[in-house]
């Protein structure tokens, strides 16, 4: 096992703190890890795609896992596969999809590990037909505080507490997950153009874009045109998916079938490609019109790889440096349903700052997960990047926090990089209870990260 000591930062690149790096390769080896931490205690770490500190430890120790990376075993009969924590998801699709598996839900980018994925509870495009990862782990193995590796089972308050719990009940050594079936390594896309926030919102609750039998397709998300403005706020273009059938494929691609399948990013930019720092009003406005423009107003049939579909952002694998030498701050929330005047007065008053965002997505949420913390409830999630060097943008944030706590939503802790304590403890209110089993379960805290120490976890 490799030791080290490294400065490290979010995908967000703010706030860099310094931490001893340990590199497990052996169950063993992260226990004696655990065990080896000093006084400010220990977080486990993956491919570091967490936007904000979730997974830095200032002072303290930080477990990289992703030297624990294998897939273990494929179970076909049951359509389950188990893995270490430290696989990442596009080295897990390359895996299965060549078999005609594919995991249930799939989050933005492939290039974060299952053990992250378990501990940030993901969701995908899918979210009100397929929840949330927690949904469909059979088991997973937990390094707890007292050296223990404990198997942890569904419908158990330690599975709820670490499905959503961001590292800080133990280390995730490995897992099981349910899979499901589908028929071909293609998606079958349509996409629509929205001319304002409203035209959006029912285009998504329309039930538009179902397949050959008039079943909406699962796959939902839009982009959103946060610089529009006037009649166009809240303009966008939302895409829907479905994994097409291989009676839909052309010839080709039928036979392309034959031989193994893998899941590979297409080269096609998701976003300008442009120097550090180049991204201001301008340039965001100017790329933002492009794009709606460039949509069509109505396409269906189009065939993706599911890398174009899933990870289109993976094709860009610096994107966290547009936004300059300072970083970027990701902003997500969701509202409830019955609550989309919160999201419009959200969404206005981001146009009207004229903040410079072009990544930013709108989805819907259905049931909620049983993890304590995990960030899913019922409604409405935008997701957008802005420039942390923006004038004034923490005063900003904080506004936006207390219009959406006033609507009872809540911001994503997992790619938080700024919310305030008392903010956090009052969107999340099963926080208390997650406090008093990590007393009970890691008295002495040994698992600590910056975002706990933040927001006193």
């Amino acid at each position: 096992m490799s030791v080290d000591t490294v400065s490290l930062t979010g995908w967000g690149r703010t706030a860099p703190s310094t931490a001893v790096r340990f590199r497990p390769r052996t169950y063993e080896e992260a226990a004696a890890a655990v065990r080896g931490r000093g006084p400010r205690g220990a977080i486990a770490r993956g491919l570091g795609r967490a936007p904000g500190d979730a997974a830095q430890n200032a002072g303290g120790s930080v477990l990289d896992m992703t030297g624990l990376d294998r897939v273990r075993a494929l179970d076909e009969s049951t359509g389950t596969v188990r893995c270490d924590a430290g696989v990442s998801l596009e080295r897990l699709l390359r895996v299965l999809l060549p078999r005609g598996w594919f995991l249930p839900v799939v989050p933005g980018t492939g290039r974060i590990t299952v053990g992250g994925a378990i501990g940030s509870d993901v969701h995908g495009r899918d979210h009100p037909a397929a929840g949330s990862l927690a949904r469909y782990v059979s088991e997973l193995d937990l390094l707890t505080a007292d050296g223990e590796v404990r198997t942890v089972s569904p419908g158990t308050a330690l599975f709820d507490a670490t499905t959503g719990g961001l590292g800080l009940t133990g280390v995730i050594l490995g897992a099981a997950l349910r899979l499901k079936r589908v028929g071909s390594p293609l998606v079958s896309v349509s996409t629509e153009r929205a001319t304002d926030l409203d035209d959006l919102l029912a285009r998504f609750t329309a039930g538009r874009g179902g397949d050959r039998h008039g079943a909406p397709m699962p796959y939902a998300s839009a982009w959103v045109d946060l610089l529009a403005r006037g009649r166009a706020t809240g303009r966008g273009v939302l895409t829907r998916g479905e994994h097409a059938p291989p009676s839909v494929l052309p010839a080709h691609a039928r036979r392309t079938m034959r031989a193994p399948r893998t899941v590979q990013p297409d080269g096609r930019p998701a976003g300008p490609v442009l120097p550090g720092g180049l991204l201001g009003r301008t340039s965001a406005a100017l790329y933002n019109e492009a794009r709606y423009r460039s949509a069509p107003r109505s396409r269906t049939g189009e065939l993706r790889t599911t890398a174009a579909f899933f990870h289109a952002l993976d094709a860009l694998p610096e994107g966290n440096r547009l936004h300059g030498r300072a970083g970027l701050v990701r902003y997500r929330f969701t509202v409830g349903y019955g609550q989309e005047e919160a999201l419009h007065r959200v969404v206005r008053r981001i146009s009207a700052r004229r903040c410079p965002a072009f990544r930013a997505g709108l989805q819907r949420f259905g049931a909620p997960s049983p993890g304590w913390l995990s960030f899913p409830v019922p409604g409405w999630t935008l997701t957008l990047d802005l420039p942390a060097a923006l004038p004034g943008l923490g005063r900003f944030l904080d506004g936006l926090d207390e219009e959406v706590a006033a609507a009872g939503g809540r911001v994503c802790l997992a790619q938080d990089s700024r919310t305030r304590p008392e903010t956090a403890a009052a969107m999340y209110p099963r926080l208390a209870e997650f406090r008093e089993l990590r007393a009970e379960l890691d008295p002495t805290g040994a698992f600590r990260s910056d975002l706990a120490r933040r927001l006193a976890l």
